[in-house]
């Protein structure tokens, strides 16, 4: 299969807008969790110390929290449609991509510095494209698949019209 046909089937899959999430940031996800039938929501709130391909459709972060004494880590892929939403309620300053080393501290020695950052702003979610836009861009493609056709079909060659 070709690069690009994968590439538009990954882009298929993926959300209009996602928030800007980076290691050091404290989040709350909020998921949905099937229960036979039924659907509810879920938060888990924690500090993010990874995020892996951030422009694939795979994109993933690793959220870490303390639940009773007991550290928790859970993965969720941004893109996924179970992710309903991501909210970043504190922002740290770090230095690396994989906060790996909170593993192993507990207590004031996990803490990170705060940074300050416009919080509404942040977690403000911007439609990449409005639905007119969307139509523009297919009525485009429709335009461009009808004119490789034609180039490699020109009416001319020999092959009756119907």
């Amino acid at each position: 299969m070709s690069f690009s046909i994968l590439k538009k089937i990954g882009d298929a899959q993926k959300k209009d807008a996602i928030v800007d999430v980076r290691s050091g940031d404290t989040v709350k996800v909020t998921q949905k969790i099937k229960e036979g039938e039924k659907f509810r929501s879920q938060v888990f709130e924690g500090i993010v110390i990874r995020v892996d391909r951030k422009e694939s459709h795979t994109a993933r972060i690793v959220v870490r929290k303390i639940a009773s004494g007991v550290g928790v880590e859970k993965s969720f892929l941004l893109h996924s449609p179970l992710v309903e939403k991501i909210e970043i309620t504190k922002r740290s300053k770090v230095r690396r991509n994989n906060l790996s080393y909170l593993r192993e501290r507990s207590g004031k020695s996990a803490r990170l510095a705060a940074k300050d950052f416009d919080r509404a702003a942040i977690n403000e979610l911007k439609a990449a494209k409005t639905e007119e836009e969307v139509k523009e861009v297919i009525a485009e493609e429709k335009a461009s698949d009808e004119n490789k056709e034609e180039a490699t079909n020109p009416k001319g060659s020999g092959e009756p019209e119907e």
